[in-house]
């Protein structure tokens, strides 16, 4: 499988998953902002929207979203049980949490914060919104060592949503049960791979961006 990333991005949680399954893929760096492949094809003849992530399956076809690809994914490699099987109880509350993730903090919150063009207006309204979620939360990992009774995709998922918390201005401090699962979760072996390797590749990055300005 090829999986099409940007270093950082949300992606990452495609690569955690890969490597907590143990298994190999073809990783394609985009740059997002110019919109092109690291091989100078342009990105939009694979994703409409010009977004990551996107992942081609050995078949050959495209899916797009972290809700869609991550279940996929982790459905390719049952032994590894990163995502409960079809039709029970445990599997719907992956995909709520799944949702929770992309529509209340990934979307609501940090893309706002982290865009540098957002206005005042919105950085404030978007801030207001972080308690409330945070809290939902911190409830939740007050009791629980995961979002379910083991890792699964769902913590790939909000490790790396959480991990922007300290470029956008958001101190999980204020949450210490968040903060300790994000502490802890970081130093599983497969997520701190996958964090290491591609902070070296986003540094390189900003490297080149910066040499060409």
């Amino acid at each position: 499988m090829d999986l099409y990333f940007s270093p950082m991005a949300c992606s990452l949680a495609t690569r955690i998953t890969f490597y907590e399954a143990d298994a190999g893929a073809n990783f394609i760096q985009v740059d997002t902002k110019k919109k092109r492949i690291a091989d100078g094809t342009d990105f939009y003849q694979v994703s409409p929207l010009g977004q990551v992530p996107v992942l081609r399956t050995n078949e050959g076809w495209l899916l797009t979203e972290n809700t869609a690809i991550l279940p996929y994914v982790a459905d390719q490699f049952p032994q590894a049980q990163l995502m409960p099987p079809a039709g029970t109880a445990e599997r719907a509350k992956v995909q709520q949490w799944l949702g929770f993730i992309s529509t209340e903090l990934h979307k609501a919150v940090f893309v706002p914060l982290l865009d540098p063009g957002a206005s005042e207006d919105v950085l404030n309204y978007t801030r207001k919104r972080v308690p409330l979620r945070l809290a939902v939360l911190d409830a939740h990992f007050a009791a629980n060592a995961f979002l379910l009774e083991r890792f699964t995709v769902a913590d790939a998922y909000l490790a790396t949503v959480l991990n922007w918390a300290q470029y956008s201005g958001v101190s999980l401090a204020a949450w210490p049960s968040v903060d300790a699962y994000y502490r802890r979760i970081a130093q599983r072996p497969a997520v701190a791979k996958a964090l290491a390797e591609e902070m070296a590749l986003y540094l390189e990055e900003q490297a080149r961006e910066k040499a060409a300005a």
